[in-house]
């Protein structure tokens, strides 16, 4: 590269969490092997036939938790195949409202949307947004409506500026105890043609030339193949109980939760997104229904564009009908796959890695980035151990004689330099990644498949499709405060 030409600014760092254990197995793991064979050792000493007996079920645990399959513990698969099963069983994997329109339930939200409902909330400048209430754990959810600026057009410089200071806003918010996370769901999809063809009917003269006219009809006709809504929100997940004036009702909480967002949203200005406004109740329950069902995108943009959103409800945001099966999730007639990322880039990337993902395509695509702050005490604790689960690996490769590969080299230096940045006051961010694609005819969802995993590979990027949890996929890629690692460890109720 010559000294004229501008150096492109690259990123990095990301790693999974690490824990000290053997075999490559976790800390708890690690605990239950070893109690194994303590309870193995005990149980022989007093009786070899009892041991003899235990030794067959012990012996398969223990491979079913050392195992792995695809990079996931035989264990973990186990587990999931029998609650998916439990599941088909009770019937959690369907739902038809049309066959109970008069049961006062009919129309809840399916699977983990089950439990949200949607309330208005005043602002404080005589108007009012959305809050999806979780009224099982008490958590709110409100949803900033923005509009990014691209990073192809701007100025290298002040793109890399707009990252430093995102980086610096999600750091904030390990200051923000009552804030639990915080998603960035980018929406595309082709137009139906409807908005771009009220827009043009509103606007034509009615004297104009036939010629005119007729060249303008052309061009809507051919808006579909052309044109492509994308919308992009930034979804903030609040919990009461974490304020610290422990508001006791959902007023005070709504109250508690606009100043907070209020200076959320000021200072996103400097990441590079301008903030439209807080998206109403009807506005989230628009994208929930067009996610649902696609057929509705262009009735739904002429309703908000028309000024008739008080239409819209929770109610009306759900499907008729929704069927999950362990690959897919088909609703009102479209049929959807959700995947979750597998592994985040391994090497140095520009700030604009994930544009080809979130670009439009032939089909509606929503992704996701979940992330999930840590307080700047659990920040310290959990780079801490980090660190010590790399130094544990390290002594017990050089007291088995094991020389140290490339892989484990990088990833004890990653632990490193990361405890060293949050020391002088960088956060810590646990961060995920969920895409839905969705199509209405059940013969183009291979291409549609294919599609998404190829732009996941050009983003460096590596995913897994999230067989047995479609559903909650699918919830958690629409702006109502899903979060997966959060609920895979919540107790059946």
């Amino acid at each position: 590269m010559s000294e004229d030409e501008p150096r492109i600014r690259t990123y990095g760092g990301w790693r999974r969490s690490q824990q000290v254990g053997l075999f490559g197995l976790s800390s708890a793991q690690t605990l239950g092997l070893l109690a194994t064979l303590g309870l193995l050792l005990i149980v022989a000493a007093f009786s070899p036939l009892a041991a003899g007996i235990l030794l067959l079920p012990a012996a398969v645990a223990g491979g079913g938790m050392w195992a792995r399959w695809d990079g996931i513990p035989l264990t973990h698969l186990l587990v999931q195949q029998a609650r998916w099963a439990a599941a088909r069983r009770a019937g959690y994997d369907r739902l038809d409202a049309g066959l109970a329109v008069e049961h006062p339930q009919a129309w809840t939200l399916p699977g983990v949307l089950a439990p949200t409902t949607l309330v208005s909330a005043d602002d404080g400048a005589g108007g009012d947004y959305g809050l999806v209430w979780d009224r099982r754990s008490g958590l709110v959810t409100a949803t900033l409506e923005v509009a990014p600026a691209s990073t192809w057009l701007a100025d290298p410089a002040d793109a890399d500026g707009w990252v430093a200071n995102w980086g610096g806003w999600l750091a904030g918010l390990g200051y923000v105890p009552a804030v639990r996370w915080v998603a960035v769901t980018v929406t595309t999809a082709p137009d139906p043609g409807s908005t771009l063809a009220d827009s043009v009917a509103a606007r034509l003269a009615p004297d104009a030339p036939p010629l005119a006219r007729g060249l303008m009809a052309e061009l809507v006709a051919a808006a579909p193949a052309a044109a492509a809504d994308v919308d992009t929100y930034v979804s903030v997940t609040f919990d009461p109980r974490l304020a610290p004036s422990r508001p006791a009702d959902l007023p005070s909480t709504a109250a508690e939760f606009g100043h907070t967002l209020t200076g959320l949203e000021s200072s996103l200005g400097a990441c590079g997104v301008a903030v439209v406004g807080r998206a109403t109740a009807a506005a989230i329950a628009g994208v929930v229904r067009t996610a649902y069902d696609p057929h509705a995108r262009g009735e739904i943009n002429r309703m908000m564009a028309t000024g008739s959103p008080d239409l819209l409800n929770w109610a009306d945001a759900g499907p008729v009908t929704a069927v999950e099966s362990h690959g897919q999730y088909d609703h009102d007639g479209a049929y959807s796959v959700s995947w979750s990322w597998r592994e985040a880039p391994r090497q140095q990337v520009p700030a604009h890695v994930l544009a080809r993902l979130i670009a439009p395509g032939r089909w509606p695509r929503r992704v996701t980035l979940l992330y999930r702050p840590l307080s700047a005490g659990d920040a310290a604790r959990v780079l801490e151990r980090e660190v010590t689960a790399a130094s544990f690996k390290a002594t017990y490769r050089a007291q088995t004689g094991r020389d140290a590969t490339a892989r484990d080299t990088a990833d004890a230096h990653r632990a490193h330099r990361a405890a060293a940045e949050e020391a002088l006051g960088a956060g810590v961010t646990l961060m995920s990644l969920y895409v839905t694609t969705t199509v209405l005819d059940a013969s183009e969802l291979p291409v549609a498949v294919a599609d998404v995993e190829s732009r996941a590979d050009e983003s460096k990027i590596r995913l897994r499709r999230m067989y047995g949890s479609q559903a909650a996929g699918f919830a958690t890629t629409l702006p109502c405060g899903i979060c997966p690692p959060v609920l895979s460890r919540r107790w059946p109720h």
